[in-house]
C-alpha cells in the first residue's frame, strides 16, 4: 500500500524541538541565501474551490462535515482566520486571484468584456513560466481573456479548462460517468506524474465543486450532484440548522434586498426543512468529495518525491450563505459572503510552527502576491495585495487595517455595492437605490451584523468617516 500523507504524518510524530531534515535544510537554504546562492525555488500547489465560506471545515468544529485532507493541511501548516473575498462572486474573484487587482481595476465580472492583455501579463502563471517554472492548470478558468488561446499558451504549458457550466458529471470513453472533481484529479495527477525534480512547477486546481448546479433544482444530488464515492456520506444525520435562521432576521431586510437573487434562490434550496436536510447532505458530500481528490493529488506529490519541496495553497473564491438570513448564494456585504478559508503548507518550514493561526487581514488579492514572493519572483508595482509570507515568519504583513469591498454585476437581482471592511467596522453603500441604502456594522458589540447602525444619530460622526474613507479608497485602486 503506498504511503499516505507521510510528511503529514512526521510533523505530527516528531519530537517538538528536534532539527529533522526538512527543518535542516530549511535553515541551509537561508544560508545559501544571505551568501548569494539562489536556494531551489518550490513548486506550488494551489487549490481553490468554489462557494465555501471560512468555516465549513471539520478542522474549525463545523457539525457534521469531513474534510481530513483540508484539516491535515491546517494542522501541519498555517491556517489564515480572517481572510475575504473583495468581491463575492466567482468571476470578478477568480479575476482578482489571477491579477492581484481589484474589481474596479480590473473590470471583469459576468457581462463584461475579457481581461485584458495588460493584465494578464503580470498574472502570476505569465510571470511564472516566463520565469522558468512549470506552470499548468486544471478545472474551472471562471474568467475570459482577449486573446484568449494565444494567452493561455503564454500562460501555461498545460492546460485542461472545464466550461463555467460543465456538467459535473462528465461521460468517459468506456460510456461511464465520473464526477468533474475526480476528473480533474486525474488531470493533476497525470501533470504531477510527468515533473521533474530538476524543474520547478506550479499547478493551479480549480474545482467548480461545490457550486449548485443552477438550472436543476431538484434537491440533493440534482441540485448538488456529488461524486459516487461519498453518497453514503451523511445519510441519516440531522443537519445543523443555520445560526441566523430566525424570520426576524429576514424581516429586517430592506426591499431591494428581499427581491434579490439571494431570497429568489432560497427558495431553490433552503426554504423547507426536508428541502434544507437533503440539499445540506448533498452539499456536504460535494465538499467531502473533493477533499478525497485532493488527497490523490498530495499522494500523486509523495509518490513522485515532490511533496518535500511543494507548498500547498488552498482557498475559496467567495463565501456562501447556507440558509443564513434567509439567504442563499453569496454577493452581499455580510460576513458569510465576504469569508473565506485559506491555508498554506510548506514543508520546508520547522515543525514549531505546525498548526499556527495568523490573525492578519488578508484578501484574495493576496494569493498571487504570495505565489510568486515563494518562487522568488518580484511583484508588480501594479499589485493590489501583498504577500503573506511575512506572516509565516512571525513577521506581521505589515499595516492593513481596512480594504474594499465591492460588487459591480449588472443585474437586475443583485443590487450593485461599495463598501470598507476594517477590523472593528464594516460600511456598505447600495448606491444604485434611490436614494442610496448605507449599512454600518460594529463588530465588537454585534458580530453577527443583525442591527444597522446607519440611521442611528448617535453614529452620524463614524458613518461619515467610514463614507469618506470609502470614496478615498476606491479613487485610489482605479
Amino acid at each position: 500500500m503506498n504511503p499516505t500523507f507521510p510528511i503529514f504524518d512526521s510533523m505530527k510524530s516528531r519530537p517538538k524541538h528536534a532539527l529533522t531534515i526538512l527543518s535542516v535544510a530549511f535553515l541551509l537554504a537561508g544560508c545559501a541565501n544571505e551568501q548569494g546562492a539562489d536556494p531551489t525555488p518550490p513548486n506550488i500547489l494551489f487549490i481553490l474551490v468554489d462557494d465555501q465560506r471560512n468555516d465549513v471545515l471539520s478542522h474549525l468544529g463545523y457539525p457534521i462535515v469531513q474534510t481530513p485532507t483540508v484539516d491535515r493541511l491546517a494542522e501541519a501548516g498555517f491556517l489564515f482566520e480572517n481572510a475575504f473575498v473583495t468581491t463575492s462572486i466567482c468571476a470578478a474573484s477568480r479575476a482578482s486571484i489571477l491579477t492581484g487587482l481589484y474589481e474596479s481595476k480590473h473590470n471583469y465580472t459576468f457581462g463584461e468584456e475579457p481581461i485584458k492583455e495588460e493584465f494578464v501579463t503580470t498574472s502570476y502563471p505569465y510571470l511564472l513560466k516566463g520565469s522558468g517554472y512549470q506552470t499548468g492548470f486544471v478545472g474551472k478558468f471562471g474568467v475570459k481573456l482577449e486573446q484568449q488561446e494565444r494567452l493561455l499558451d503564454s500562460m501555461f504549458d498545460f492546460y485542461e479548462l472545464s466550461a463555467f457550466n460543465h456538467p459535473h458529471f462528465i461521460e468517459q470513453p468506456d460510456g461511464s460517468q465520473r464526477h468533474s472533481a475526480e476528473v480533474f484529479g486525474d488531470h493533476a495527477v497525470a501533470f504531477i506524474q510527468e515533473q521533474a525534480t530538476e524543474t520547478p512547477f506550479c499547478l493551479s486546481l480549480s474545482f467548480n465543486s461545490v457550486h449548485a448546479v443552477d438550472g436543476n433544482k431538484k434537491p440533493g444530488d440534482g441540485h448538488y450532484p456529488y461524486p459516487k464515492a461519498v453518497a453514503a456520506m451523511y445519510e441519516g444525520m440531522e443537519m445543523p440548522r443555520p445560526q441566523l435562521s430566525a424570520d426576524s432576521i429576514y424581516d429586517q431586510h430592506p426591499e431591494f434586498l428581499k427581491t434579490s437573487l439571494n431570497r429568489e434562490r432560497y427558495f431553490w434550496r433552503w426554504d423547507t426543512p426536508e428541502k434544507y436536510q437533503t440539499n445540506l447532505q448533498a452539499y456536504f458530500r460535494m465538499i467531502s468529495g473533493y477533499d478525497n481528490v485532493m488527497k490523490r493529488v498530495l499522494d500523486a506529490l509523495e509518490q513522485q518525491g515532490l511533496a518535500e519541496n511543494t507548498v500547498v495553497i488552498y482557498s475559496a473564491d467567495n463565501g456562501y450563505y447556507m440558509g443564513n438570513r434567509g439567504f442563499a448564494g453569496k454577493w452581499s456585504h455580510y460576513e458569510e459572503s465576504l469569508r473565506v478559508p485559506f491555508i498554506i503548507f510548506d514543508p520546508r518550514v520547522s515543525s514549531e510552527q505546525a498548526g499556527k493561526r495568523i490573525s492578519d487581514l488578508t484578501l484574495n488579492l493576496d494569493i498571487p502576491a504570495t505565489i510568486l514572493d515563494f518562487a522568488g519572483v518580484s511583484q508588480p508595482p501594479r499589485y493590489q495585495g501583498r504577500s503573506v509570507i511575512p506572516a509565516l515568519k512571525g513577521q506581521g504583513m505589515g499595516p492593513r487595517d481596512h480594504f474594499l469591498i465591492e460588487h459591480r454585476m449588472r443585474h437586475e437581482q443583485l443590487p450593485k455595492y461599495v463598501g470598507i471592511r476594517d477590523r472593528r467596522y464594516v460600511y456598505a453603500n447600495y448606491y444604485e437605490q434611490d436614494p442610496p441604502y448605507e449599512y454600518l456594522h460594529d463588530l465588537e458589540s454585534d458580530p453577527m451584523e443583525l442591527v444597522n447602525l446607519a440611521s442611528d444619530p448617535s453614529y452620524i460622526g463614524l458613518l461619515e468617516e467610514m463614507r469618506e474613507q470609502c470614496l478615498k479608497l476606491e479613487a485610489n485602486i482605479k
